[in-house]
């Protein structure tokens, strides 16, 4: 019996560790997609949604460490340049992000990828776009102020603007701080409400120059080649005739009449 009850201790006490340090092992994961991000203010609401608050901290880059439990993330007057391709990935109940006041100038290809499903609100409001990536917005249908940006309003923007499917409210907030063609009188106007205004205007006469242009090459070179052909024609029976008259007696007359009949 003594030998008995010494196996089932020690196997017990195995067995204890084990557990322990399978529940240590638990926590520590869940404290780490959970925790807040470094230097960052997290809170609790009562219905369980957190939210980061890393605002006017002088960050120059994204925080990698945002808890993958976070629903509302607000990076707003900071020093951020550009958000780059899935920047916010791994973040499936994310409702909310502002980036608004930042010194934002680029927005990569698929910046925001993985928020589709998710996002209701982007705040990316006083920042310094210019030029408007739809790629950046792959799969948003989520509302956004695109407000206080020195939005640049050509062609590229005319054609960009339908491929998003960002609710189309927002897209009122792209207010043309230049255009091209400046003449066409945009500027600071809110582009979407100005559906009369074609801003592809000057790309269509350029083509329209273009194919008339090449058209007209076209043309030259068809004219050139009939007049060789009428030239080279004509000098050939010329050659002949001549050679015709050298010829003597009434053969060559009359082989001559032929030709001129002929060429007639």
């Amino acid at each position: 019996m003594s030998l008995l009850a010494d196996w089932l201790l020690r196997h017990s006490v195995v067995m204890c560790l084990l557990l322990h340090s399978l529940v240590l092992m638990t926590f520590c994961f869940h404290h780490a997609a959970t925790s807040c991000s470094k230097s960052c203010y997290c809170s609790e609401s009562d219905s369980g949604g957190k939210t980061v608050r890393c605002s006017n901290l002088q960050l120059t880059e994204i925080p990698q460490d945002i808890p993958n439990d976070t629903q509302r993330i607000y990076l707003d007057f900071n020093l951020f340049t550009t958000v780059p391709t899935n920047a916010f990935t791994g973040l499936p109940y994310l409702v909310e992000l502002d980036l608004s006041h930042n010194e934002l100038s680029q927005l990569e290809p698929g910046a925001f990828r993985g928020l589709g499903s998710t996002l209701q609100f982007l705040d990316l409001s006083s920042n310094k776009l210019v030029n408007f990536t739809p790629e950046a917005f792959e799969g948003l249908r989520s509302r956004a102020n695109l407000t206080n940006n020195p939005w640049h309003c050509d062609c590229n923007l005319q054609m960009a603007m339908p491929r998003v499917d960002l609710e189309p409210a927002s897209l009122t907030g792209i207010v043309c701080q230049t255009s091209d063609p400046k003449e066409i009188g945009v500027q600071g106007l809110a582009f979407l409400l100005a559906p009369d205004i074609d801003l592809c205007v000057v790309m269509k006469r350029t083509t329209d120059v273009a194919m008339l242009v090449v058209m007209f090459g076209w043309f030259t070179m068809v004219i050139s080649y009939l007049v060789y052909y009428v030239r080279a024609n004509q000098e050939d029976a010329r050659r002949h005739l001549e050679y015709l008259k050298s010829l003597p007696g009434k053969q060559g007359r009359s082989e001559e009449s032929s030709t001129i009949s002929t060429v007639v």
